[in-house]
């Protein structure tokens, strides 16, 4: 039996877990889902995942959330290369410290940036205060310089040599500015030549189809306009800006 796997190509985290799943020919049924249409507060999602988050996994019987655990229950159940979350001690403690890290460091003010950009003027018709918008960029150019300095250092990847679970979170969070025309790798060759070293270990073609969505954002204005999510997406918005 297959792995089902409820996803949302917009959502960093799906992409993830997509990425790692085709990367290691892990057999799964693709389950799409669309947060923008309310999919996931469906009742029928609701049975799969009562936290109505995506992404969800179901195997057989057993049901899981969270991108990290179906990650690493991935990792485990089907034996997955060893670099991807190391069995040496020190480097797979290396790969959790960067995945307990980023969850406030990098994922927070990156997706704050292209919902400020791209999904504030879409659903409230207003752009984003100035102020707001400046202080969201300097706190995701610090983090992005604590992730050069103390992460990537002179290594090819975020736990040496090799590429693992770490990098594709990364890379995932670091991409979705671009769905906003912003783009975080100007003028950072150490960050661009590991996106580039990352993508060629993922493949290009695997790479450009998970990016596909994002990278056309600026398709969303017609897929909101009957959203059933536009009051929901305006409280998520108020609460950022709070």
């Amino acid at each position: 039996m297959v792995l089902e796997l409820y996803l949302d190509l917009y959502s960093q985290p799906c992409r993830s877990v997509y990425i790692f799943a085709k990367k290691n020919n892990i057999p799964f049924e693709f389950k799409q889902l669309s947060l923008f249409e309310g999919q996931h507060y469906s009742e029928e999602f609701g049975k799969i995942n009562p936290l109505r988050k995506v992404p969800a996994m179901k195997d057989g019987d057993y049901q899981l959330a969270e991108s990290i655990a179906i990650l690493l229950y991935m990792c485990r159940k089907f034996k997955t290369p060893d670099h991807w979350y190391p069995s040496d001690l020190q480097k797979q403690a290396k790969v959790d410290e960067y995945l307990s890290w980023q969850h406030a460091a990098i994922r927070a003010p990156a997706s704050k940036i292209f919902w400020f950009k791209l999904m504030m003027p879409i659903i409230t018709g207003n752009n984003t205060p100035q102020a707001k918008m400046d202080s969201t960029l300097e706190e995701l150019n610090a983090s992005l310089q604590l992730f050069e300095e103390n992460f990537l250092q002179d290594k090819n990847f975020i736990v040496g040599q090799e590429i693992s679970l770490a990098d594709i979170v990364a890379i995932v969070e670091l991409m979705q500015p671009l769905g906003s025309c912003l783009d975080i790798f100007e003028g950072r060759p150490k960050l661009t030549a590991w996106r580039e070293r990352v993508k060629a270990n993922i493949g290009k073609e695997l790479f450009d189809e998970v990016h596909e969505l994002i990278l056309n954002a600026a398709d969303l204005p017609k897929k909101m306009e009957q959203s059933v999510m536009l009051p929901h997406l305006k409280s998520k918005l108020q609460k950022m800006l709070n």
